[in-house]
């Protein structure tokens, strides 16, 4: 289902850019702007669009939309449409993308490890290859979480029962491919029950809750920004996070003894016929955007770790991530 939604700002001095850029793009210059005291707070785009490979509500929802507002409070666009396209782990929205948006020069598509993941296991058509990096903007850990009376308490307590009956220890997660989907694959691979992992893949994170608080599912994974509603109020209980070390006051799953770490990430790509210097543009909109109060406010409030990376640094982490992602789905058996 696509939606759209627009937020208005007011304009400023968005013409004398346009002026100013073309003149610069004619000469073959990389400046975006004219260097005047004001240039920094002129608006770079009239009207953005960002397309959100997801359902409302989800991760990346919530990151889609934390940026537009922040974008907006920076001055760097007049307003903001957002395009909810869900489905496959974002593969679905990807391929709508670059039928519809290749070339345009105001449209972002937000992107990250479970698109990657979804794109490997299912191997669609279209895939990240046919993207243009913008930035990376943060790191999500994945939050292993149980319904609060769960005799499991602790990540061994899950890997024992994995280990003797992983027919019957279904666990929830995001996407096919995903990066939930990969961390049940770990924990699973850790107990030798691989072959026997039952997944059940949902659309968002509040499916994931539903399916542990009515007993569908004996574990769940997702971020902690969408389990965090469930454990304030005691209607889950977290058991463990992916990350190395202690995240939002929850043990990491390794120093309880089960070595399985993964660090999801959150950015943004743009089509790859949208010209240089409209993507330097982007890339210029996106990093004011992030230095802005209401980002930091965001990233606070659902408790993403910020992961700044752009240019070749970047695109060199999304070859290898890319690279990466297919051997992994297949050490850890996945399926769709």
């Amino acid at each position: 289902m696509t939606q759209s939604r627009s937020v208005p700002l007011s304009r400023r001095s968005f013409s004398a850019w346009i002026a100013a850029s073309a003149a610069a793009a004619g000469a073959g210059h990389a400046a975006l702007w004219p260097r005047t005291a004001s240039a920094a707070d002129a608006p770079v785009s009239s009207k953005l669009r960002i397309v959100i490979p997801a359902n409302e509500g989800g991760g990346w929802d919530q990151t889609g939309r934390a940026l537009g507002a922040a974008m907006l409070a920076s001055g760097a666009v007049g307003s903001v449409v957002y395009e909810n396209i869900g489905g496959k782990g974002g593969t679905i929205g990807l391929a709508k993308y670059v039928e519809k948006y290749d070339a345009d020069p105001d449209t972002l598509l937000m992107s990250g490890m479970v698109m990657v993941g979804a794109v490997a296991l299912q191997k669609p058509t279209v895939t990240m290859a046919n993207m243009a990096p913008i930035a990376r903007l943060t790191s999500d850990y994945e939050v292993v979480a149980v319904k609060a009376d769960s005799p499991i308490k602790t990540p061994k307590d899950l890997i024992a029962q994995l280990r003797a009956d992983a027919a019957n220890t279904v666990i929830a997660g995001g996407s096919a491919g995903g990066v939930d989907h990969m961390y049940a694959g770990m924990l699973a691979r850790v107990a030798d029950a691989s072959q026997s992992l039952v997944y059940q893949a949902h659309p968002g994170g509040a499916e994931v809750v539903e399916a542990l608080a009515t007993g569908k599912a004996a574990a769940g994974i997702s971020g902690y920004s969408e389990f965090s509603e469930g454990l304030a109020s005691g209607k889950l209980r977290a058991i463990g996070v992916s990350s190395k070390r202690p995240f939002q006051g929850i043990a990491s799953v390794r120093e309880q003894g089960v070595e399985a770490d993964l660090a999801n990430w959150r950015g943004v790509l743009t089509g790859r016929k949208v010209p240089p210097y409209r993507k330097a543009a982007l890339l210029t909109v996106v990093r004011r955007a992030t230095a802005t109060d209401v980002w930091q406010k965001a990233i606070k409030q659902n408790n993403w770790d910020p992961f700044w990376m752009e240019g070749k640094d970047f695109e060199n982490f999304l070859e290898t991530d890319t690279a990466m992602a297919g051997p992994l789905i297949y050490l850890l058996k996945l399926k769709a």
